[in-house]
């Protein structure tokens, strides 16, 4: 498919105006995501209608906890990535070269009627980032639109302005990685630049209705100091303000990090507390079993309103417009009638099948 945000240069080649990036190809190249190349003087797509598999999971797995809690989302991705973060935990997705690996094909109204017919709230575009995939993602968001279903991007970030404001307002919310909070780790480890990332936030908090959630995976001596979290947690308050909610997640060895120890679960519980001091009213943790730091509290009477281990909901005091059922203070997110829990199931999902 023809893809949208490039143009052509004096010299025969053209150039991706999608990202930071700004990859200047070649006929018959492809960026360094490697999955928009040069094909008959123009930019392609090439995993348009393609994708490595659907799952319908918890959407508390995104993780997304204040954006109907409780309810499911039909989970997939493509291939390609346009970062290159060396702690990659998808990497074998993420970073693939062979498009064989996209076992599954499913067009924009298929994906929608799948969500629908499964009882999904929303379709999530992860695995991958959804930036490098952006005309596809949108096409399948105007398609749940018309079904009622809603769409979530979680994604990097890294894209430059125009094609920000045009994929967001498809998405009814994002979760957004906020990989480190200084340039010199996002430059060595990550293959990019800090900043665009930071502009992505601020656009979606302020300038949108995208429900924006954050999660920044926590890697010893890489971007877990006490200086580098206050800094970043500093940011986020006075640039985005006390109700974004923010995970800390645990890393696990992989990709080109497998010589980098797990994270330990103090670490996350010293980061939850630098940033609840820091004035944050919603902190998490996550990859670790921590029923505290994956429970949502008020933020004016401190009492538990929605408590969660792992992805299973164990009790819910909210009311169905997203009130503490104690106090009455209204919290930040998007609530609605609470009833069974979809819990922590993970349930692969075949599009042909699920449509039959």
């Amino acid at each position: 498919m023809k893809a949208k945000w490039w143009h052509s240069l004096g010299d025969g080649r053209i150039q991706c105006d999608l990202c930071p990036r700004d990859c200047k190809l070649h006929e018959g190249q492809r960026g360094l995501c490697f999955v928009r190349q040069m094909e008959g003087g123009e930019m392609k797509l090439a995993t348009y209608g393609r994708s490595s598999g659907f799952c319908v999971d918890p959407v508390e797995k995104k993780p997304l906890h204040h954006f109907y809690p409780g309810s499911s989302i039909l989970s997939f991705g493509t291939a390609g990535c346009n970062l290159t973060c060396k702690f990659c935990q998808n990497w074998d997705i993420s970073k693939s070269r062979e498009l064989d690996r996209l076992q599954d094909e499913a067009g924009p109204e298929t994906i929608a009627a799948a969500a629908a017919r499964l009882g999904c709230k929303s379709v999530a575009f992860t695995y991958n980032d959804p930036v490098v995939f952006a005309e596809y993602a949108m096409d399948i968001a105007d398609a749940c639109r018309d079904k009622g279903v809603q769409t979530v991007a979680v994604t990097a970030g890294y894209m430059h302005d125009a094609p920000r404001r045009a994929f967001y307002a498809k998405m009814d919310a994002a979760n957004v990685d906020l990989k480190g909070f200084t340039d010199d780790f996002y430059w060595k480890i990550c293959g990019g630049r800090l900043q665009p990332v930071l502009d992505t936030l601020v656009y979606l908090v302020k300038e949108t209705g995208v429900w924006t959630e954050i999660t920044t995976l926590l890697i010893p001596a890489k971007n877990d100091s006490d200086d580098e979290l206050k800094a970043m947690c500093k940011w986020l308050r006075e640039n985005l303000g006390a109700d974004v909610p923010l995970h800390f997640t645990a890393f696990h060895p992989d990709w080109k990090m497998t010589d980098v120890a797990a994270t330990p679960t103090a670490t996350l519980t010293r980061a939850r507390e630098i940033a609840q001091l820091a004035g944050l009213n919603y902190v998490y943790t996550g990859n670790v079993h921590d029923q505290a730091g994956g429970s949502t509290y008020c933020p004016q009477c401190e009492k538990a309103v929605i408590v969660r281990d792992w992805y299973d909901i164990r009790g819910y005091h909210l009311t169905d417009q997203g009130a503490c059922g104690f106090c009455g203070a209204k919290l930040a997110g998007r609530f609605q009638k609470f009833g069974k829990p979809f819990g922590p199931r993970r349930i692969p999902v075949r599009l042909a099948q699920a449509v039959a």
